[in-house]
């Protein structure tokens, strides 16, 4: 006879889903994939997550949410905020392959969530639009310090921004070569400098 579930931590046990959800996809993500990487039994599963694969998955989005936060935090902290958001898009550069091909799961969610889940959907948009206003308001700034030259609305910069992030991450898929990348990141960064 089996006894009571083990209770597995949260963080735990979304970190190692959310690996499974950035490979895979929510859609292609089965409940077996996630008790695989996780080590959790289905009852310790659903006794933690009692909405299940969407819960986790959920859960998934809100960390990257968090780690988008922290990187807020930084920026404004920071006494050149402006090279700080060319320093995280030189990164991606650097990453290795195996990253590359992963791309952003926020924008993945986007893409794949679109007439499949409204909820899961609009969750990852709306992280895509903070991130997007964190990029305007740091623009918006180094506008008022003359640390950027062009004068171009903050707001269409930003955007600028986000829809350069949703491309390189299809970009890195396709040519997932440092030399490569660098030069179009340089291109496109050229804009806020």
């Amino acid at each position: 006879m089996r006894g009571r579930p083990t209770r597995h931590s949260d963080d735990h046990l979304i970190g190692k889903a959310q690996e499974v959800f950035w490979k895979k996809g929510y859609t292609a993500t089965s409940l077996s994939d996630l008790l695989q990487v996780t080590g959790a039994g289905s009852g310790s599963f659903y006794n933690t997550f009692k909405g299940g694969k969407k819960e986790v998955f959920k859960k998934a989005i809100i960390q990257r949410r968090e780690a988008f936060d922290q990187f807020k935090q930084e920026l404004n902290t920071s006494p050149a905020p402006l090279d700080l958001i060319k320093s995280f898009f030189r990164s991606i550069a650097e990453a290795d392959k195996k990253e590359h091909i992963k791309g952003c799961i926020i924008a993945n969610t986007v893409v794949e969530m679109s007439f499949v889940d409204e909820e899961l959907e609009l969750e990852a948009v709306n992280i895509l639009k903070d991130v997007e206003q964190m990029f305007t308001d740091t623009i918006r700034k180094a506008q008022t310090s003359k640390t950027i030259s062009n004068r171009t609305d903050p707001a269409i910069l930003g955007r600028y921004l986000i829809t350069f992030w949703c491309g390189l991450n299809t970009l890195r898929r396709m040519y997932p070569d440092k030399g490569a990348l660098l030069q179009q990141i340089e291109m496109q960064l050229a804009v806020i400098s």
